[in-house]
This record gives structure tokens, sequence and C-alpha cells, in this order.
């Protein structure tokens, strides 16, 4: 391999290792993203959070017009906030300054 590619490679290593830190990979390839909760509860509550948000996104009608079932306020925003949380701005980052080396920008 040439130099010129060999220090390409390197450099996309150093940023793999700096950027790429949102998913896990376990022995089966299988990759995990973590989310940063305080406890069991919170995880429940945005469990539960996140099915009340898709049971008002399929049956907003009924949800609407229930008299049977009362459902407490969607916390939007921390559905807002998991999403956050788990969305990989490092890679994106990552991808820029792959872009950058490769193309000399």
């Amino acid at each position: 391999m040439e130099t010129n590619e060999m220090k390409t490679l390197e450099n996309l290593r150093k940023l793999t290792v700096k950027y790429c830190n949102k998913l896990t990979a376990d022995k089966t390839g299988t990759h995990t993203a973590q989310i940063k909760l305080l406890n069991y509860y919170e995880l429940g509550c945005t469990i539960t959070e996140i099915i009340k948000l898709c049971i008002v996104v399929l049956e907003q009608e009924a949800h609407q017009t229930s008299t049977t079932i009362k459902y407490s306020p969607i916390n939007v925003a921390l559905i807002l906030e998991m999403v956050l949380e788990m969305f990989p701005l490092d890679e994106f980052e990552l991808i820029t300054e792959i872009n950058e080396v490769l193309v000399g920008d």
C-alpha cells in the first residue's frame, strides 16, 4: 500500500475512534445504542410515553373521543430528549472530516 493511502487509513482509524461512540457491537454484529437514564423508574416513564405517543398517532380520533380509558398527557419533551440523545451527531461530524480528508477540501 502506498504511503499516502496508509496515512489516509490511519487518519480514518483515528477519526473513527474519536467520533464513532453511539453504537456498540457485540460478537454477532448486532449494534446497541445506549440511552442515559437516572433509574428504572425513568426508563419505565420513557417507555410509557413512547407507547402513549404511538397510541395517539395510530388512533387519534379514538383517543379524543374515548371516555372509558383515561390517558395522561403525553410528555413530548421527554420523547424528543431521548431521540436527541440517540441522534448520532458525532458520526455526522466524522463523515464531514472523512470527506475533507478524502476530497482534500
